[in-house]
């Protein structure tokens, strides 16, 4: 009952929180929307130019060898050092998604925080 006479006191302090909490959540989510964005940025210019690359290359060595008895084999280094960058973006990719913040972790320690100074303000009130 304690609880209920108390709560017209603590409702600035619940309303500072509450908008407290979406400040961080919107900084959060602002800070997760920027590295998405940079990800996907750089791996856009980074596929467009290896793009560029491997066509290059794959037109220079099959001219190279078009009229020779290795024309078949310089193929096949072509599909395997294709499959060799394949595998080693697909790892840097994941290295990446390791190391991004978790999402809304700001929030999520603040709210354990207050969660336990709430606790502790209502159970003061019920004795």
């Amino acid at each position: 009952m304690r609880a209920l006479w108390s709560l017209p006191k603590a409702a600035p302090a619940l309303l500072r929180h509450l908008a407290a909490y979406a400040e961080l959540a919107a900084l959060d989510i602002a800070r997760a929307r920027k590295e998405i964005g940079t990800i996907l940025a750089i791996t856009a210019i980074a596929a467009i130019c290896v793009l560029f690359c491997v066509f290059f290359g794959c037109l220079a060595l099959i001219a190279h060898f078009w009229d020779t008895a290795y024309r078949v084999a310089a193929i096949g280094w072509l599909a395997g050092g294709f499959l060799l960058l394949a595998v080693i973006l697909l790892l840097y990719r994941a290295s990446l998604s390791r190391a991004r913040t978790p999402f809304l972790v700001d929030l999520e320690r603040n709210w354990h925080e207050d969660r336990v100074l709430l606790e502790r303000i209502l159970s003061a009130d019920e004795e």
